[in-house]
């Protein structure tokens, strides 16, 4: 089955949203003025910009919670690095989302109930019954797998970056690691997932929901 690039930019537009840049410039901001400065005037700096980004989307209408959360985060990173003296400190919060998401994936694979069909289903609506048929639930174990592994290798990395303080270098592989990489896994997610889903021979979501009988025409559309 053919895949178009145009379907997968517009699979990419559902899963992602405009907030890649609040993510992103933090945490370079802090990095540069570091370099230039002091620790302290890095994290308010990089502190400012975050709350700036947050009033720009709470004006805009945009989803509050995005915005706090991003507050929230590069305070707390602020706030660790200020309190250790240690401009290394500031990607321990990374470290840490990195960590817990590995667990997540692992323990969802471990009872039966893999976190690419959860995601799937929280972002697209589609119901949970459909994911854990035994035609179906095998793509989203084994995309799951594959999250698992870059989010093993990427908190070794942060790992090792951060307890030898090359705070440079551990930014730019947040960065990188971050949401670059991740536009990369999901477009792997989506290929993959809709030829394992064709090659399981189960029904599409929409037929699932339709109660139509087999033989089925598949899944072609989303993952």
């Amino acid at each position: 089955m053919k895949i178009k690039g145009s379907e997968i930019l517009e699979e990419l537009k559902t899963v992602l949203s405009s907030k890649t840049i609040d993510a992103l410039i933090p945490p370079l901001i802090y990095v540069i003025i570091n370099s230039f400065f002091n620790l302290n005037i890095a994290a308010i700096s990089a502190l400012t910009i975050a709350i700036i980004f947050g009033m720009i989307r709470i004006t805009r209408d945009q989803p509050w919670k995005y915005a706090l959360g991003g507050i929230f985060l590069v305070s707390l990173a602020s706030g660790l690095a200020y309190i250790t003296k240690s401009a290394a400190s500031y990607f321990i919060p990374a470290i840490i989302s990195s960590s817990v998401l590995l667990i997540l994936t692992l323990g969802s694979i471990i009872i039966g109930k893999p976190l690419a069909a959860w995601a799937s289903h929280l972002t697209r609506g589609w119901p949970l019954k459909w994911f854990w048929r035994k035609d179906v639930k095998p793509a989203y174990r084994e995309v799951t797998w594959f999250w698992s592994i870059f989010l093993l290798m990427r908190l070794i990395l942060q790992i090792i970056l951060y307890r030898i303080g090359e705070t440079a270098q551990l930014t730019w592989a947040n960065i990188l690691l971050g949401w670059p990489f991740t536009i990369l896994i999901l477009i792997f997610s989506y290929i993959y997932g809709i030829w394992r889903l064709n090659d399981l021979g189960g029904p599409g979501v929409h037929e699932f929901k339709e109660g139509k009988e087999p033989p089925w025409e598949g899944q072609n559309r989303g993952f």
